[in-house]
């Protein structure tokens, strides 16, 4: 089974299908910092602009995920795992409305999982 640099837990994976329906087509984007600090967000996928310095790490769910060319440097031995917790970001994340937030977790490959993906 291939390594997935994205995963989500199956909580967050049904608040996204139930995003999705409300909402069409979505995008994850990993937050670098700023006014939400370093936080997984959610957006109508016409309404997030990706660029070249956008690496995509895979789907969750059917959505594309995406961080920053220079988040991805500091995370790329690590998988993400997007979990949520209950209470409200500060974010224009589209779960904000629901009472709960997305958030991210890792855990760092294995040897055998970095030379699968190449990066030992």
């Amino acid at each position: 089974m291939p390594v997935k640099k994205v995963i989500c837990t199956s909580e967050t994976g049904a608040l996204i299908k139930f995003l999705a329906e409300k909402h069409g087509a979505l995008v994850f984007h990993q937050s670098g910092g700023c006014c939400d600090g370093s936080a997984p967000m959610l957006f109508q996928e016409d309404e997030f602009y990706i660029d070249e310095n956008d690496v995509l790490l895979g789907h969750i769910e059917s959505v594309p995920f995406y961080i920053s060319a220079d988040q991805y440097e500091y995370w790329k031995y690590s998988q993400l795992i997007i979990d949520i917790s209950k209470g409200r970001g500060s974010s224009f994340s589209l779960e904000s409305p629901t009472g709960k937030r997305f958030v991210t977790k890792s855990r760092l490959f294995n040897e055998a999982e970095l030379a699968q993906l190449q990066l030992a």
